[in-house]
């Protein structure tokens, strides 16, 4: 028994077509590391996202009077954030200690 009647011989045409959508999906994923390490998209780059992620911290917080949140000291200090500071706030309730009177 040979080794060329072990395994099924593509025909050309399939082969090429084979080749051809391989390079197409390595090209495509190139651009798309090249966009997200680079910078090139409208999103920015990994670097510039990541770095704003360091810039972020989760926390939970009662409302007070006059719809006032706190920001934990351990926060403030991770962040560096001083009184006077602007800071963008992203609110989703967690759990209401009331009765809803809907």
């Amino acid at each position: 028994m040979t080794d060329e009647n072990d395994g099924m011989m593509w025909p050309p045409n399939v082969f090429k077509a084979f080749q051809e959508a391989q390079e197409q999906a390595v090209g495509q994923q190139q651009e798309f590391m090249q966009q997200l390490l680079g910078g090139s998209s409208g999103m920015g780059s990994l670097g510039t996202q990541l770095g704003a992620m360091s810039q972020l911290a989760t926390f939970k917080t009662r409302v007070q009077s006059g719809g006032r949140i706190s920001i934990p000291d351990a926060e403030r200090e991770a962040l560096d954030i001083e009184e006077g500071d602007i800071v963008q706030t992203v609110v989703i309730p967690v759990k209401r200690n009331r009765r809803d009177s809907k």
